[in-house]
């Protein structure tokens, strides 16, 4: 589906800090309180915590890109892409009889997808969202270790040293999670 690397592992290896999800508000990230995805509008490392005893099961993908990618004006479609990415997943899981996956990416809803309206319709109590199919939480807001994430799947946090990826120059990735049950 155009991840670079996927790995089902179990949800209790999944690392949840509460100082990471902290972060979203000290210092405060320019995002915080824009999307229903981010804080406080989520229920933070204790909310996934929660979800984590009832599911089993995640499913992470990463998508290994050029690091020049991440500096320039296509991060945001990238960002896009990992949101839309998950929220397939998240779609077949449920369609397969895992009703109650649920999905994770990078990046706040409002910048990726909504960078061009002044308010969330949903926050303002306006409207509805504008991106249903495809806006899910950041794993920041929950306090989700990332990094020990790709540890965890086996992947290097570096992938520049990696077998198999460019070497003429330097790469990074984003990632995403769904959580299944």
């Amino acid at each position: 589906m155009g991840a670079s690397d996927a790995k089902i592992i179990a949800s209790s290896d999944i690392l949840v800090k509460d100082e990471l999800a902290k972060r979203c508000s000290q210092p405060r990230c320019q995002n915080y309180g824009l999307a229903p995805s981010c804080p406080p509008h989520v229920s933070g490392p204790a909310g996934f915590r929660d979800l984590q005893r009832k599911l089993e099961q995640a499913l992470v993908v990463r998508v290994v890109v050029p690091s020049a990618m991440l500096l320039s004006s296509v991060s945001t479609e990238l960002g896009r892409f990992v949101c839309e990415l998950v929220a397939s997943i998240e779609k077949e899981a449920i369609r397969m009889g895992f009703t109650r996956s649920r999905a994770f990416a990078g990046g706040s809803c409002k910048e990726l997808f909504c960078q061009d309206h002044s308010e969330c319709p949903k926050l303002s109590g306006t409207g509805e969202c504008r991106y249903p199919k495809y806006a899910r939480p950041s794993m920041s807001g929950y306090g989700i270790d990332v990094f020990a994430l790709m540890k965890t799947c086996g992947w290097s946090t570096n992938p520049s040293k990696e077998e198999g990826v460019w070497k003429d120059e330097s790469v990074a990735w984003v990632a995403g999670l769904v959580m299944i049950g």
